[in-house]
């Protein structure tokens, strides 16, 4: 399982593209492929498979693997963190797949686009996915319920898709019962690739206006703290509390 951060060949780490280059079959979905192209090699299998196709690609990277062929499994961001890793673990102790599992970790979407940002996640913060194909919604109403009330700085993944037009704007209503209207929101699409952007809104922004969110962004709501400077967003760790800067 290589983890290939957010998309750009010079931020995947040197394990990884080792692993990418040692590998006799690579799958993935299409656009994560098309992303690393000048990783591949011609002489390399190569599967790559749409979106909505997870449980397949897995169960084939497992079935070459225990055929003895060395596979590579590519994630967008990292394996562990809203990706395949625990779909490959699940399949494999189930079909009691014999075969050796590696994870190897890449650059989260939450950390690319806080540092494209600024500083937002330097405090506690909950990562929360507004999907809910997998999840139910009342679930990840309650979870973003209880991240607002805890103050938590929260970073949300899969905002809005073509089907999912008004959940973020449902979830920024929830967390403005107890959040500023003023608190400051990064919305970054499409981190280090073509087409990126970033926006600096405010939370009743978030909740009102129609912004420019797909399932390519990330949005991170900041906490009680959060402030702006620089074009920049900033969540304070609580140094200033403690010591004379």
């Amino acid at each position: 399982m290589v983890g290939t951060g957010p998309g750009p060949v010079d931020l995947i780490c040197p394990r990884a593209r080792d692993a990418i280059a040692a590998a006799q079959v690579v799958l993935g979905y299409r656009t994560y492929l098309e992303l690393i192209s000048e990783l591949l090699r011609p002489d390399q299998e190569i599967t790559g498979s749409a979106m909505m196709q997870e449980v397949e690609r897995c169960s084939k990277a497992l079935d070459l693997a225990s055929q003895g062929r060395s596979v590579a499994l590519v994630c967008g961001g990292d394996p562990g963190i809203y990706a395949m890793a625990g779909l490959v673990y699940q399949l494999a102790r189930t079909e009691g797949q014999p075969v050796d599992i590696e994870i190897i970790p890449g650059i989260p979407a939450l950390s690319a686009c806080a540092a494209l940002l600024g500083a937002p996640l330097m405090h506690d913060f909950a990562a929360i996915s507004l999907s809910d194909l997998l999840t139910p919604w009342e679930i990840i109403e309650r979870r973003l319920k209880l991240a607002a009330e805890a103050d938590f700085v929260i970073a949300i993944y899969n905002p809005a898709s073509k089907k999912r037009r008004e959940h973020i704007k449902k979830a920024a209503t929830m967390i403005l019962e107890h959040r500023s209207p003023d608190t400051p929101v990064g919305v970054v699409t499409a981190a280090y690739r073509s087409g990126q952007s970033i926006q600096l809104v405010t939370l009743d922004q978030l909740a009102r206006e129609h912004l420019d969110i797909t399932m390519q962004s990330t949005v991170i709501v900041g906490n009680s703290r959060t402030f702006t400077w620089n074009n920049r967003m900033i969540t304070p760790r609580g140094y200033e509390d403690k010591y004379a800067i």
